[in-house]
């Protein structure tokens, strides 16, 4: 079989009997096409969409107020799995399609920037164990983010994931600072729980300043309006909330961390070497 396609000016195409003037070469002699077609008169719409040259129907829709463009993904494919008729398939277009061929990479985007912080602490505090006083003290500044994004009722969006990586990197910056500060006061030779003390209290200030004029100039992105308020909102109040929480009960939470990793760092290598006094007069 052959795909054959015909072509002929407007004025050679008007009529049925036009197709009169189109002949095939049968070998021996030349044959109106006419005599191997059969013409039927249909109805069809009046525009044809087509998606990966398949016909196809849209459907446009958004998910019921509470429920995420997941869920609806999920909605649609058990829906199809038991409506539709075999001869028929579903797909996506625009932004659901990127999410769903996307799948979980969001999972794997937060593990690879939780183990390259985890690794640039290691080779900073000379260990595999203080770091975890860092990372085990993000998921507090996480979970106030969710907090905050449920009481506000917005959805779990790729607005959120963002700023849930960027929370990873500021609730760290304050962590690192306690811990590298305790860190210090414990080569002086203060007792473990003093250095963790001392270095929260060092670093109280400067934190909290940091912390709380990051949270208010986030204020008009969490409270915007108008075009793409939505996903504003969503990293808006996600960070909010976030670096609230995390800010507030962080600084009781990460000297608790640090002395216990420290203490376990200590069991295996020993207590740090005290600095000189002439290095000491260096240290703030």
């Amino acid at each position: 079989q052959y795909r054959v396609l015909l072509q002929a000016k407007p004025e050679d195409r008007s009529r049925l009997e036009s197709l009169n003037t189109i002949f095939v070469n049968n070998g021996r002699n030349s044959v109106p096409i006419t005599e191997f077609i059969n013409l039927e008169k249909i109805y069809g719409p009046e525009r044809v969409e087509r998606f990966n040259l398949l016909n196809t129907a849209s459907i446009n829709g958004v998910p019921n107020k509470g429920y995420s463009s997941g869920d609806a993904v999920k909605a649609v494919a058990e829906v199809a799995k038991e409506h539709l008729p075999s001869s028929y398939e579903y797909d996506y277009s625009g932004i659901t399609r990127e999410e769903v061929k996307t799948g979980n990479q969001s999972l794997v985007i937060f593990a690879l920037s939780l183990l390259f912080v985890y690794f640039l602490l290691s080779a900073q505090y000379e260990s595999y164990i203080v770091p975890f006083s860092v990372i085990l003290s993000l998921p507090i500044g996480i979970a106030g983010a969710i907090g905050f994004i449920n009481i506000a009722g917005l959805e779990n969006n790729i607005y959120f994931q963002i700023a849930l990586i960027m929370l990873i990197g500021l609730l760290a910056k304050n962590a690192i600072l306690i811990v590298e500060f305790a860190i210090q006061r414990r080569r002086q030779g203060m007792p473990l729980v003093e250095a963790a003390i001392e270095g929260a209290k060092v670093r109280l200030r400067p934190i909290l300043m940091t912390s709380f004029a990051f949270i208010f100039g986030l204020f008009p992105l969490a409270f915007s309006t108008g075009i793409g308020a939505i996903g504003n909102q969503s990293i808006g109040k996600a960070a909010v909330g976030g670096m609230f929480i995390g800010t507030v009960f962080g600084v009781f939470i990460i000297p608790v961390l640090f002395v216990i990793f420290q203490s376990l760092q200590e069991r295996i290598t020993g207590e740090p070497k005290l600095i000189q006094d002439n290095e000491t007069k260096n240290l703030p």
